[in-house]
């Protein structure tokens, strides 16, 4: 039961890292394709379909370190 805080911390830190790493992504994409539009159209499309599900696993693993720690809490109270 020790190591539930430290693991779930180090979880939190991982989601939003995660997180910020796949919007950064999807966002120089987004960019790329506004700049030049038909140079790689498909590779584009799925570099953000990627950052995509890239951020949907880091926000599960958030919510699911956040239960963890709720759960931590309770226990602990």
């Amino acid at each position: 039961m020790g190591q539930t805080g430290p693991m779930s911390i180090s979880a939190l830190s991982s989601a939003v890292s995660g997180i910020a790493s796949a919007t950064a992504r999807f966002e120089a994409s987004a960019a790329r394709t506004a700049r030049a539009p038909l140079d790689d159209l498909a590779g584009e499309a799925v570099e953000r379909m990627s950052a995509a599900t890239e951020l949907k696993a880091n926000v599960a693993v958030l919510r699911a370190a956040d239960e963890m720690t709720g759960t931590l809490l309770d226990m602990l109270a």
